[in-house]
């Protein structure tokens, strides 16, 4: 190894381990159906809502897992450096990019712990209760749709290997 090669060589991006789960989650957020079928409005907010919701329910999932809470935390770092990336693309100066993104951490927590009460329990009302506060959708719509259909991917995650979940081999 030479010397400039030490000096300005790549490090190991420790993000690695999970970023195919980053963009996976972030697929199954765009799934049309969540947008056509279950009344998400297909709006920058709505986008940004169901990346929070698909990303609750894989942290609640890799929380549960001794083996995945440190890739979780990776997981969570790959959030950040998206919607930074996300903000500044939009305009969003150097001097507001902190405070925004302190903001979206927030959001995050808030909607973490939303939908963690949500699955904890059978009653579906809970669950629509937090889709209704947390998810913008189009006017007349059941959060319901929206609610089902979450509790429906978490009982499925919750069927997969941690290795799996890992390897971003979740969904559909």
């Amino acid at each position: 190894m030479s010397f400039l090669t030490k000096l300005f060589g790549k490090s190991q991006d420790d993000r690695a381990v999970a970023r195919p789960l980053w963009h996976r989650t972030v697929e199954i957020a765009r799934e049309k159906e969540w947008y056509r079928d279950c009344g998400v409005a297909d709006t920058i907010a709505g986008r940004f809502d169901m990346i929070t919701l698909i990303l609750s329910i894989v942290m609640i999932r890799m929380e549960r897992d001794p083996e995945l809470v440190e890739p979780s935390v990776r997981l969570t770092e790959l959030f950040v450096e998206d919607m930074d990336g996300q903000l500044r693309e939009s305009g969003v100066g150097d001097v507001v990019v902190g405070k925004r993104m302190g903001q979206l951490m927030s959001v995050l927590g808030g909607r973490l712990g939303a939908y963690r009460d949500g699955l904890a329990t059978a009653d579906e009302a809970v669950m629509a209760d937090a889709v209704s506060r947390n998810v913008n959708l189009h006017e007349g719509t059941d959060p319901l749709l929206v609610a089902r259909r979450a509790r429906a991917f978490a009982a499925g995650l919750d069927l997969v290997p941690a290795f799996r979940v890992l390897d971003a081999e979740i969904g559909k």
